[in-house]
């Protein structure tokens, strides 16, 4: 499994992102299943693989999905230049492709990828950036964990003085300590108490599992990879 370092964090402190296999080997006849429209192409959204956040929308012609496929790094088309154009081919931005799907009417595509960097040219880590009211979009629940993934990696990059997380890094042991006791505590909790004093509880132990598993470099989805192996 490769390992990306993040630069100015610590061998043990990196939260590395995972590409642990290969792109599926797809066959260019599953290319007809899609319903590219009268110029050729088609949307394609692309969702981090990991943390399920949505990065951007863009669109794909038959021959910018096969060099996706070839290549393993996501191609699209330029409506607006009219020619196919490799992700991050000028910032190295790049998004590592992982998975297509396509939906129930064959004219949409999903693309689950591993990005290098930010996805917007902007440099904001997604395109969808702002809500309608021009306003930082209010988190919502899927994106807690990457969201705390990234502060611990920035809290472990920039350690700011009187930083509690800092605090648990320096400190193995601590750590271990927090986990051990906020998992009583949630147990405690769901024995004696309220709903929302469980979900308080909980959220304390999934923080400090979090903390351990950044001190190791054990990052969100290598977990979550472990769990779908699992299933079935």
């Amino acid at each position: 499994m490769s390992i990306r370092p993040f630069e100015g964090i610590p061998h043990r402190l990196r939260a590395a992102r995972t590409f642990s296999y290969r792109v599926p080997d797809y066959d260019c006849l599953m290319f007809d299943e899609i319903r590219f429209d009268e110029c050729g192409l088609v949307p394609c959204v692309a969702q981090d693989a990991d943390s399920g956040e949505v990065l951007t929308l863009a669109y794909v012609s038959e021959e910018s999905l096969r060099l996706s496929v070839e290549t393993g790094e996501m191609h699209f088309y330029s409506r607006s230049r009219e020619r196919i154009w490799r992700k991050g081919e000028e910032s190295g931005n790049v998004l590592k492709l992982r998975q297509l799907r396509y939906d129930c009417d064959g004219d949409a595509i999903l693309a689950l990828v591993e990005p290098a960097g930010p996805a917007c040219h902007t440099g904001n880590r997604t395109c969808f950036y702002r809500e309608l009211e021009g306003d930082e979009p209010v988190l919502v629940a899927h994106e807690a964990l990457a969201a705390l993934q990234r502060t611990l990696r920035s809290r472990a990059a920039e350690r700011p003085a009187g930083s509690y997380t800092v605090k648990l890094l320096d400190d193995p042991e601590l750590i271990g300590e927090k986990v051990a006791e906020e998992a009583e505590e949630v147990v405690r909790a769901a024995r004696e108490e309220s709903d929302e004093r469980v979900a308080e509880e909980a959220a304390d132990l999934l923080y400090h599992l979090s903390v351990l598993l950044a001190s190791r470099g054990v990052s969100h989805a290598k977990v979550m990879e472990v769990l779908n192996a699992r299933s079935g």
